[in-house]
């Protein structure tokens, strides 16, 4: 399902004394079926943003068309939209309220008038993406669960409604490192398995190195740069410019060419860092 965003602009209490311009002219297209990254400071207009993608708010100007529908337009079934491209929000766990994991996660389908049997198979489908099992934590109450655990509920009643768009603001924000890590990868393997377009805010380099195809950044409501995850992380000096960082790996390979390493740009995980330094040794040695 295809998202194109035309000139979209979004400002905050308009013609008030508190009035703030969160966006300043955004045109973005993302195809079906990509993992986009959405990167920038706190304040920089990623939440704004994505919010538009399924109306919880809706343009001060431009357009937000999701698979060929205007969403601001009054013709337009906004709750269809909803069904269609999932938000989970920053610590979404906040929003569980059932007495069990399998009634939190059958909300949304159960919303959507589905039939038992459906909903019963939509559950244990969304458990079995966020590696959750079935049989041991659908009569067990959300509340009794880990943060993390707590995290795949969330996530996993989203899913369940089958949204071909999947939008994450910050989903790993506050989860010690081995639940960060099995996070991504539950998304990466979800993305691949459900062919669905997955969008990732995040302010973790590492992160949307690890996982992205393609990264927007953005800076005081505009897109300050966009391109492939190897080719936005070796701009180092422009995302230092507007307070960003790049990945660790990124960094050191940086600083070695610096010190008259001659790596490849463009490197950003552990594995390919190795065999670029072996393959630099190597070359010193037949020298």
């Amino acid at each position: 399902m295809s998202i194109a965003i035309e000139d979209l602009r979004h400002v905050y209490n308009e013609g008030t004394p508190l009035e703030v311009t969160a966006l300043a002219g955004i045109n973005l297209e993302i195809a079906d079926g990509e993992f986009v990254g959405i990167i920038g400071r706190t304040g920089s207009g990623k939440s704004t943003l994505v919010q538009h993608l399924n109306g919880l708010l809706l343009p001060t100007h431009g357009k937000v068309i999701i698979d060929g529908i205007d969403v601001a337009s009054k013709k337009s079934d906004r709750k269809s939209i909803r069904q269609k491209v999932g938000l989970v929000f920053q610590y979404p766990e906040y929003q569980l309220f059932e007495e069990t994991v399998f009634d939190d996660v059958a909300f949304g389908p159960r919303n959507m008038g589905l039939g038992e049997e459906e909903i019963s198979r939509r559950v244990r489908d969304a458990l079995a993406f966020v590696n959750l099992d079935f049989a041991l934590f659908k009569n067990r109450s959300p509340f009794e669960l880990s943060g993390g655990q707590m995290r795949r509920v969330a996530i996993a009643g989203i899913i369940a409604m089958r949204p071909k768009v999947l939008v994450l603001d910050e989903p790993t924000a506050g989860l010690d490192p081995r639940s960060r890590g099995e996070l991504l990868a539950e998304l990466a393997n979800m993305r691949r398995e459900l062919g669905i377009t997955v969008i990732l805010v995040s302010h973790s380099m590492e992160e949307v190195a690890q996982v992205v195809e393609r990264v927007i950044v953005m800076e005081a409501g505009e897109i300050a740069l966009a391109g492939s995850v190897r080719k936005v992380f070796e701009q180092a000096d422009l995302l230092r410019g507007i307070g960003l960082g790049i990945p660790q790996v990124a960094e050191l390979m940086f600083r070695l060419r610096q010190k008259g390493v001659d790596v490849p740009t463009g490197i950003l995980t552990v594995e390919e860092a190795n065999a670029a330094i072996l393959a630099w040794q190597r070359s010193k040695r037949c020298v």
